[in-house]
């Protein structure tokens, strides 16, 4: 399976590159013919012609729709069983809408968002994928009520263009209303339903159900109504444009590209165009795509803006909401790059050159329009940097935005250009905190998506370089005009430039040398790793020394992360250790670094609340288990509750048990007969030495470590290596081997002893390790991966003892605590899992042979 799926991302890559290139080249087809009549000066005057009140009303719909839709999400909390303040609800489905319709895969980019703010709210993060799936789910059944309620209604002007009788449409419409209707219908008899005989599936309630179909009707209708405002009047009729308005929408989702950019207009353009000027209808569609969706995004990142700078942020999800703002950034970017590049290909106005030739030198309209074109595709470029933090990436964008704000005047009077680059500079400098990431701007290439967003943009800026001037005469002369009104030539140089420039990306990134493969560490980096663990309060930290993962230190030294490498998993154990303040960056570099090598990062056992460092890298968190600790300052082996304890310790003395500690400097004279005692352990349990996650019987790691010891009669009859830091916040053991011979309860005799041991040292937990795939939710309706992980600990004994270490553990009355496995979604868990199991057993033989 892990090769299968290794093949299939080898893959993935090219599939969805040559995907986008397929539709990308059916667009520019369809573009070239439905635009074939079409000038784009008059578009631009169309545009400058728009009524205000047209205008204003498309303003007011935008905003009734971004209002309605935090129904979707409240809707979804009822659906979840979750209470949560409506201004967290309001907050987070606002940014997320804005972000999610701009950048197009709604469920991913708004999904992250949700799951960032709503665990900031202490939400689970199992209720959060609750909601995420309610509202795409929501979205799909009202855009088919919606689009189907416009088909029935304008089937003839929609059987025109389709090709389709209209009865067969209206037939359609009436199947899709029934199926809607069916399913509510459904939600009011049952509480549930089984898919494809294996899935099991909540249903809302039948009146949450309603309810959620009136939102999604205003929010569509709202949506469209701002379209509609913008169009001529009489263009379509207002039942056929609604049926046509899901369609391009649906379309435009399906595409995955921004937005459904392209796919959106061409499916608009097809219904209308034929009914009115084409000019028209391109002015209407730009106007939407800035009032629907660029307007609500910079509201977006102004609103997290207000965020930062207010004095003494304390409110988690204040905390939550700023961290989003490279999200934000990093899209805006991205569109002030696309539109410095289409700025840059299309010709300026008559007035613009009129006042150009009598106040601007025409060497300095040149310089400005070829050097706007090239800051333009700079910040496309630049935008990946802003999403993952980058320090370098936050200057280069800050002074590029300024510098292009200064370059729009001269280049056209571009005014609206200036202002919106004035303002992205401003977001920028006030979230400056935000960018706190100390890396190298180029550290890792361009690659998936963002390579072939970059292609696409330069791809339509060409494809409108030469819809805009048509119907030019394009000669070798033409290179070498220079004129006020030369409009055609700059923008050829403009474009050559950004051609440059792009091919030096490219040949940086074929040429650049790869990165060779991370070695284990060295007795130097195992000294250092040393250092950071006992300064820091995590006992597990010590499994860094075994020598058996690989090591990645911070920029600063004062961190480091632990990892295992297995196929194409590059798996982190733990989070990371040392100072706090430098976990972010370490976490983005390795995820980065895993990538640069072809590999997926994930992360195994973190804690519950370092959750939000990992869901601001885009990744997802699945439940692994609990993890047993005692909290030492109530320990105690008085009273009934802790008889057993207190019986263990009577009984282990009466058999003559003695309890000892030997110190680092002792353990080398104790190696053998210790060794003893781990071999016959070993033999006893059928088992062979483990890894990665366990501690193994290897001499220069337990040389590092205290040991506590019973013997009886002078002969030792078991240990345990005890894991500790400077600063007693957390003990805990690794090893824990006994002569089969030893007396019954000699464990517990020996815990017993060292919590009490701990406890008298003025330590604050002791931890008892994992319990696997214990502590999951039993509801029948609860998510499949915790009913995955309860069907393992009920039934999966025969591969790991997961009920008989949960009892051992339960008899210290510890506090659980939740674990996490970090990753991507799909089947990467279940393969990071299988990795992570060879990677404890150190191979496949490991894991057959316990």
């Amino acid at each position: 399976m892990a090769e299968a799926a290794g093949g299939w991302a080898k893959w993935r890559i090219w599939l969805i590159a040559a995907g986008a290139g397929l539709i990308s080249l059916l667009l520019f087809d369809a573009f070239r013919v439905l635009l074939a009549e079409v000038h784009f000066s008059k578009v631009m005057q169309q545009m400058e012609a728009e009524p205000l009140p047209d205008l204003l009303l498309a303003l007011l719909a935008t905003a009734v729709s971004y209002l309605v839709l935090t129904g979707y999400d409240l809707s979804a909390m009822k659906y979840a069983e979750v209470k949560i303040r409506r201004s967290t609800v309001l907050l987070t489905s606002f940014i997320a809408y804005a972000l999610g319709n701009t950048v197009g895969l709604g469920v991913l980019t708004g999904g992250a968002v949700r799951m960032r703010l709503y665990t900031a709210a202490g939400v689970d993060a199992n209720k959060v994928a609750q909601v995420i799936a309610f509202n795409a789910s929501a979205f799909m059944f009202g855009t088919a009520a919606f689009g189907a309620a416009g088909l029935l209604w304008g089937a003839d002007g929609v059987a025109h263009l389709a090709h389709m009788p209209a009865w067969l449409l209206r037939v359609i419409a009436v199947a899709l209303l029934f199926t809607v209707l069916g399913f509510v219908a459904l939600a009011a008899r049952r509480r549930e339903v089984m898919i494809a005989w294996r899935w099991k599936v909540r249903l809302p309630p039948a009146k949450l159900a309603v309810q959620q179909l009136v939102i999604s009707a205003l929010d569509l209708i709202a949506s469209a109504a701002t379209l509609w405002f913008l169009l001529p009047p009489g263009a379509v009729e207002p039942g056929e444009f609604m049926a046509w308005y899901s369609i391009a929408l649906v379309l435009g989702i399906l595409s995955h590209l921004p937005g459904g950019l392209g796919v959106f207009e061409a499916v608009i353009l097809l219904a209308c165009g034929d009914r009115a000027p084409v000019e028209q209808i391109v002015s209407a569609l730009v106007l939407y795509r800035v009032i629907y969706y660029l307007l609500p995004l910079v509201l977006a990142a102004v609103l997290l803006a207000a965020y930062e700078v207010r004095s003494g942020i304390a409110a988690p999800i204040g905390r939550a909401a700023v961290r989003l703002s490279p999200m934000l950034l990093a899209t805006m970017t991205f569109i002030a790059g696309g539109w410095l590049l289409v700025s840059g290909v299309t010709p300026a106005s008559a007035q613009a050159v009129d006042m150009l030739a009598l106040r601007v030198p025409l060497t300095l309209v040149e310089a400005s329009h070829f050097l706007g074109s090239v800051t333009g595709f700079a910040m496309i470029v630049i935008a990946r940097g802003l999403l993952h933090r980058l320090d370098a990436a936050w200057w280069s964008a800050f002074l590029l935005a300024l510098a292009a704000a200064v370059l729009a005047m001269p280049k056209g009077f571009a005014l609206v250009q200036a202002a919106y680059l004035v303002v992205l500079a401003i977001l920028l400098y006030l979230s400056r905190a935000q960018f706190d990431r100390r890396s190298a701007l180029f550290s890792n290439p361009l690659r998936g998506v963002w390579l072939i967003s970059v292609v696409w943009m330069v791809g339509a800026t060409v494809f409108l370089l030469f819809f805009a001037y048509r119907r030019v005469d394009y000669t070798n002369e033409l290179w070498w005009q220079f004129e006020f009104n030369a409009n055609a030539p700059r923008s050829l140089r403009a474009m050559m430039g950004v051609m440059v420039a792009g091919l030096g990306i490219a040949l940086w990134q074929l040429l650049r040398p790869s990165p060779g493969a991370p070695a284990l560490p060295s007795s130097e980096e195992l000294d250092r790793a040393s250092n950071i663990v006992r300064t820091q309060p995590s006992a597990e930290a010590n499994l860094a020394l075994m020598g058996d993962k690989r090591l990645l230190f911070s920029t600063q030294g004062n961190a480091f992360i632990m990892y295992g490498r297995q196929g194409r998993s590059w798996i982190s154990l733990f989070d990371p250790v040392g100072k706090p303040s430098e976990w972010p960056e370490l976490i983005w570099r390795f995820i980065e670094l895993a990538t640069d090598h072809g590999g997926r990062a994930a992360f195994y056992q973190v804690r519950g609340d370092m959750l939000p460092l990992y869901l601001d890298a885009g990744l997802r968190a699945y439940k692994l288990g609990e993890y047993a600790y005692v909290q030492l300052q109530e320990f105690t082996t008085k009273g009934s509750k802790r008889s057993h304890l207190r019986q263990a310790i009577n009984r282990g003395e009466r058999d003559g048990l003695e309890f000892a500690l030997a110190s680092p400097a002792e353990v080398p004279a104790l190696l053998p007969q210790l060794r003893h005692v781990s071999d016959a352990w070993l033999e006893g349990q059928e088992a062979r030495e483990k890894g990665f996650s366990l501690g193994s019987f290897e001499p220069s790691y337990l040389s590092r470590q205290s040991f506590a010891i019973v013997r009886q009669q002078g002969q030792i009859v078991a240990f345990a290596n005890l894991l500790s830091t400077e600063t007693k916040s957390e003990a805990s053991v690794d090893l824990m081997r006994q002569l089969p011979l030893a007396p019954p309860g000699t464990m517990d005799f020996l815990f017993t002893k060292l919590m009490l041991y701990f406890q008298g040292e003025g330590f604050q937990r002791f931890g008892l390790g994992m319990a696997p795939m214990s502590g999951m939710a039993s509801h029948e309706l609860a998510p499949r991966w915790h009913r995955f992980g309860r069907m393992l600990f009920d039934h999966g004994e025969t591969f790991y003892n997961f009920r008989g270490l949960r009892g051992f553990k339960d008899k210290f009355d510890p506090v659980w605590e939740p674990r996490y496995l970090v990753a991507g979604g799909g089947l990467t868990p279940l393969l990071t899992l299988a990795d992570v199991a060879t990677l404890i057993g150190g191979g496949l033989r490991g894991i057959i042979a316990k």
